[in-house]
């Protein structure tokens, strides 16, 4: 009995801190999140030589970070940066809740030890092999509130959605039950490497720095406790690693999430229902009609997001596991 109830309770801490940790990350990163979006879902490339050639679209409405922060303020006002955040902390909280959950069932199971001490000491392999699991359960879990928050934030104005209701019924309507999962196949794709990576890098850093603390002239202090500034470190550099191999995969899930959404002509060309027949071939003829850099659209904002993003999750997850731990102990 009191086994059953320490696994509920480690069961309750790991989903509820996951769910906090997650929605403070996308509330406070979400205005570099809508810029990322407006990016990924432009037809139009955004290189001179691109411009030049002759099936080429017309000239893009965002050509930097600058210009679009500038652009969207202005004409959206400081309210469409926060544009598709409802959805988007429906999508993350049961995202990072589930995420986290899973990943420390796993880390229980191979290391057989429920503490978090003995699940640092765990290989890399098993760490990439783990978070990668659990980044797919996670993703099948939400994904429907992560289409419509990106039909929302890449919209603009005035709104073919004007709530995140009559997005649902919409798309409901005109695609059916699977419409609701569109671009799924990319995402997972996606979400392997990217979950993997940020999981398995984080654990890495984390035993580095432990080993530097050993290693440092500080012997009366714990060397297994990080600090906060530590711990923001660590998800910065994995929220980093995993934005920059997974982005391509990121920008062709925008492109399937869109398809047939009829935006104002201003924000430019629009993604045709079927445009893409699949991941590869949306891969090719981005890379085509867009060049190389069209697979890399929205990556700096992608980057200045995912790095303090992954460094918030993870330091609110780490203190606000420690505060359930110590109330409920």
């Amino acid at each position: 009995m009191e086994e059953e109830s320490e696994h509920l309770k480690r069961v309750f801490i790991d989903a509820a801190s996951g769910a906090i940790s997650g929605a403070v990350s996308r509330t406070i990163t979400s205005p570099l999140d809508v810029i990322k979006i407006r990016f990924q879902v432009q037809l139009e490339p955004t290189i001179h030589w691109s411009l030049l050639r002759r099936e080429a679209y017309a000239k893009s409405k965002y050509t930097g970070m600058l210009q679009a922060t500038k652009d969207i303020f202005r004409e959206e006002g400081l309210r469409g940066f926060w544009r598709g955040n409802v959805p988007a902390l429906l999508m993350v909280m049961p995202y990072t809740a589930i995420q986290f959950t899973v990943l420390n069932k796993l880390k229980t199971f191979v290391s057989g030890s429920s503490k978090s001490e003995d699940h640092i000491q765990l290989s890399s392999y098993l760490s990439y092999i783990s978070g990668a699991v659990a980044g797919c359960a996670a993703t099948v879990g939400s994904y429907p509130f992560d289409l419509v928050r990106t039909i929302l934030a890449s919209q603009g104005e005035p709104k073919v959605y004007p709530n995140m209701r009559s997005a649902f019924a919409e798309i409901l309507r005109t695609r059916g039950f699977p419409g609701l999962y569109a671009g799924l196949t990319p995402t997972l794709v996606e979400i392997i490497p990217y979950a993997g990576l940020q999981f398995g890098t984080y654990d890495t850093f984390k035993r580095w720095v432990m080993e530097w603390n050993h290693r440092s002239s500080y012997p009366n202090e714990d060397d297994d406790t990080l600090s906060s500034f530590q711990l923001f470190f660590c998800g910065l550099a994995a929220g980093s690693c995993a934005k920059a191999v997974c982005h391509p995969l990121d920008v062709v899930k925008k492109r399937f999430q869109i398809e047939g959404l009829q935006r104002d002509p201003r924000y430019g060309a629009r993604v045709e229902r079927d445009a893409y027949k699949g991941t590869y071939d949306a891969l090719r003829r981005i890379m085509y009609n867009e060049g190389w850099n069209g697979l890399y659209k929205g990556i700096v904002p992608s980057i200045i997001k995912a790095a303090p993003a992954g460094a918030v999750t993870f330091v609110t997850y780490e203190f606000t596991s420690d505060w359930f731990e110590t109330i409920l102990t």
